[in-house]
C-alpha cells in the first residue's frame, strides 16, 4: 500500500509541480508572467544565476576544490550521526536504560520531537531576523553536549530523560540550521548540486554511523554511543568555528574593496 501510494503521489508531482522559474511561465496558471518575473528579479539580485549554466563535468568537478564544501558536509554528517542514533536507539535506551515498559517507552519518544519542532522553527526566525546561521548551529551543538552526558551519565530516570529533551532538540534543530547555512553561502547552480550532493552523502555515512554505536552490550548506560555523539557535536563546533573565521575575514577583505565573493559583485557570506 505505501508503494502503490508513493506511485500516485510521484505522478500527480509530475503533473502539478511548477517548473523553474526561468521556464514557468504560462505554468497551469500557479503564478502570472507579471509574477514570474518578479520572482526571476529577486533570485538575480540575491545569487545573480536564475537561468543554469550549460552542464560541464570538469567546471563541476572543479567546486570539488572549494573547502567550504566539504565543511558544510562534515557538519551535516556529524549533526546526522546523532539524530539518527537518537531515532534508533531512544526506544531501547528507554526501555533497557531506564527500565519502562515497551507501551511507555514508545509514547515518551514523542515530546522530545516535539519540542524539537518548536525549537526549530521558532531558533528560524530570531535566525532569519538576524541574519546569523553559526550561532544556531553552535547552540544546537552545545544542547547536545549538555544533553548527551546527562542521558548517559546521570542516576535518575527524570534528569536522563531531560537530557532526551536537550538531545533532541539539538540534533534535529541543527538540521534545518545547518542546511540554510549552506544554502545561504554557495553561489553557482552547479556548485549548490555538488554541495547537495556532498551533504547528503555525508549525512548518509553520519546515519551509518549512528545506527552502529548504540550496541546492546553497552547497556543500561550506552557510554560508547553517548561518547561517539559527543565528540561529533564537539566537531561540530570547531568546524562552525572556522567557517565562520573564514567568512568573516572574506567579508572583512569586500568591505575594503579587495577580492569580491564567489565571482558575484555585492555578495558577502552569511555568519
Amino acid at each position: 500500500m505505501e508503494g502503490i501510494l508513493t506511485c500516485c503521489i510521484g505522478v500527480a508531482g509530475y503533473l502539478l509541480l511548477v517548473d523553474f522559474p526561468d521556464q514557468a511561465k504560462g505554468a497551469r496558471g500557479f503564478l502570472s508572467d507579471k509574477q514570474v518575473d518578479f520572482v526571476i528579479a529577486r533570485i538575480e539580485q540575491d545569487r545573480a544565476d536564475s537561468v543554469a549554466p550549460e552542464f560541464s563535468l570538469g567546471q563541476y568537478l572543479r567546486h570539488a576544490g572549494d573547502l567550504k564544501v566539504w565543511g558544510f558536509a562534515s557538519l551535516f554528517g556529524l549533526c546526522t550521526t546523532t539524530s539518527y542514533a537518537i531515532a534508533y536507539f531512544l526506544p531501547v535506551i528507554l526501555m533497557y536504560g531506564m527500565g519502562f515498559d515497551v507501551a511507555k517507552a514508545q509514547c515518551l519518544v514523542a515530546p522530545p520531537y516535539a519540542a524539537a519542532g518548536i525549537f526549530m522553527y521558532t531558533q528560524a526566525v530570531f535566525a532569519d531576523k538576524f541574519r546569523n546561521r553559526c550561532s544556531s548551529v553552535i547552540i544546537n551543538a552545545v544542547l547536545c553536549l549538555i544533553g548527551l552526558p546527562i542521558l548517559g551519565f546521570s542516576t535518575n530516570n527524570g534528569a536522563r530523560y531531560f537530557g532526551v529533551f536537550l538531545a533532541t532538540i539539538g540534533a534535529n534543530a541543527n538540521i534545518p540550521a545547518i542546511m540554510t547555512y549552506q544554502a545561504n553561502n554557495i553561489r553557482g547552480q552547479w556548485k549548490r548540486a555538488l554541495c547537495s550532493a556532498t551533504l547528503v552523502g555525508f549525512g548518509g555515512i553520519g546515519g551509518i554511523i549512528g545506527s552502529t554505536v548504540f550496541r546492546e552490550v553497552d547497556k543500561p548506560k550506552y557510554t560508547p554511543g553517548i561518547m561517539t555523539c559527543m565528540i561529533a557535536n564537539a566537531l561540530i563546533i570547531v568546524v562552525t568555528l572556522l567557517l565562520t573565521l573564514k567568512f568573516w575575514r572574506a567579508n572583512k577583505r569586500v568591505d575594503a574593496g579587495g577580492k569580491i565573493i564567489e565571482g558575484q559583485v555585492g555578495f558577502k557570506y552569511t555568519l
